[in-house]
């Protein structure tokens, strides 16, 4: 860190007021925001020489190129540290969450993801021409001994350590003939990227910029678009993808035209050669390096390999198809569609006759007390109806109260939902309390139903006890 406040002070002449580390990533490279003078910027320390030089050095090619990216402002001599602006916290990944944890993408959310797959062959064709590609890191371009690694990295580090049985000899033939197919592609001086995915893309104003590119080499386009369609916990739908990879197509008519078809015959033997390096990957941080939430990732990627062998078998890499049926039909990597969905149940009940009871065996959940709203039950005229009908949904909406009241408990609720989700629970409750359980605490149970069921791929039940009505969503 006195490095970075050094290198800091060396290029703003002024003395930083505050520096704080940032997350980290899977990489060893670490991350720090300074601040001083009314100045803000990220600072990099990276372990490897040669990486930092092949970021810094793409990084002021692609500046020179107009590319969306941040710009690296100095370094230190010794390479091992550098800086650059600044563009925030908002990461693609984490600005269309909603459309990940529920399975539902908003046309806003798609909209950038769109904007940012379009801009991804001006990256790769404009990016990559004239560029030194001797400076990448740890190659220059897309190899057999590029191809080997990545599948060894797949078979040792991951396919290894699940205890699954197979044939090394026949694996290998089929490595052998999948790395000729890779290799038939490799065309022209595109930038590959590597590790083009939503957590590398920040977005400024709504505008994507382009960040971690330190291990792109000269390689085949197809590779990037694989690489963020099929990011393993996106979960993009099928359609969803179909859109991403028509976006892309259309984008890359700039540049070169492939028809269709073989655009996506090639697409496909890319999308199993990333997932795989991708699971290698995630064995060698979670098996090896003992980092629990990368396996987590696992059955994410299982299950973007179940349905792409679902769509098309690998027949022409037969004893690797064998091995990624197998795989896929492994207890521990369970298809994802059959895991059973949190189940949230929402109650409406009257205080007087007790707060409803759990019968999941968990305990928990959240009980509301509603009273302190204005009680339309107090006036002869809305004596007879309930929270779901117009008189009453007026009444306390015209009063303001109930509308707050739920714009609180509504940000509590999503925060519990996500989580119980990330967690794999199964089981959460919500209950609404009021005098008689016949107007506000039924307002508000259908309103936190519907919120939910709107907004996160879950099962709702809903109950309004002293009516006697249940409605599942």
């Amino acid at each position: 860190m006195k490095q970075i406040e050094e290198l800091f002070e060396k290029y703003t002449h002024q003395k930083p007021d505050d520096i704080y580390e940032l997350p980290s990533s899977g990489s060893n490279r670490r991350y720090f925001r300074i601040k001083g003078g009314g100045i803000t910027l990220i600072g990099a320390a990276g372990t490897s020489i040669e990486e930092n030089i092949a970021f810094v050095e793409i990084d002021r090619h692609f500046m020179l190129k107009g590319l969306p990216v941040p710009k690296v402002l100095c370094m230190s001599e010794d390479k091992r540290y550098y800086l650059q602006e600044d563009l925030g916290d908002i990461t693609l990944f984490n600005h269309v969450a909603q459309g990940r944890e529920s399975g539902h993408y908003s046309d806003y959310e798609i909209g950038l993801l769109k904007k940012t797959i379009a801009t991804l062959p001006k990256i790769q064709f404009e990016g990559g021409k004239g560029l030194d590609y001797s400076i990448c890191f740890p190659q220059p371009e897309f190899d057999a001994r590029m191809i080997f690694f990545d599948l060894n990295y797949f078979k040792y580090c991951f396919l290894k350590a699940t205890g699954l049985e197979f044939n090394e000899i026949k694996l290998q033939e089929d490595f052998h003939k999948l790395s000729l197919d890779l290799l038939r592609t490799v065309s022209g001086e595109t930038f590959l990227y590597r590790d083009f995915q939503a957590r590398n893309v920040m977005l400024v104003d709504d505008e994507p910029y382009f960040i971690d590119f330190q291990g792109g080499r000269k390689g085949p386009f197809y590779y990037d678009l694989a690489s963020f369609v099929w990011q393993a916990k996106a979960n993009y739908s099928e359609e969803l993808k179909e859109i991403l990879i028509d976006t892309y197509i259309e984008a890359l008519k700039k540049y070169v035209e492939v028809p269709r078809d073989e655009f996506y015959r090639t697409l496909r033997i890319f999308v199993l050669f990333r997932t795989m390096q991708v699971l290698g990957a995630y064995g060698f941080r979670g098996y090896f390096e003992k980092k629990p939430h990368f396996l987590q990732s696992v059955p994410f990627a299982i299950d973007n390999l179940r349905k792409l062998i679902a769509t098309a078998p690998f027949e022409e890499y037969p004893h690797l198809n064998e091995i990624m049926v197998q795989l896929t039909n492994m207890r521990q990597f369970s298809d994802l569609r059959t895991e059973k969905k949190l189940e949230v149940k929402i109650f409406s009940f009257a205080y007087k006759k007790g707060i409803p009871l759990d019968e999941s065996g968990n305990g928990g959940g959240y009980v509301f007390d509603c009273r302190a709203i204005e009680n339309p039950g107090k006036y002869d005229h809305y004596k007879h109806f309930t929270g779901l009908d117009k008189e009453v949904i007026q009444f306390l909406e015209e009063d303001g109260g109930v509308l707050r009241f739920l714009d609180n408990i509504y940000e509590l609720a999503d925060a519990h939902v996500k989580r119980y989700i990330e967690r794999k629970f199964t089981s959460l409750m919500f209950c609404f309390g009021c005098t008689g359980g016949q107007h506000r605490s039924v307002y508000c149970a259908q309103h936190l139903a519907e919120h939910i069921a709107k907004k996160f791929n879950v099962k709702v039940k809903l109950y309004h006890r002293e009516q006697g009505i249940e409605q599942e969503f």
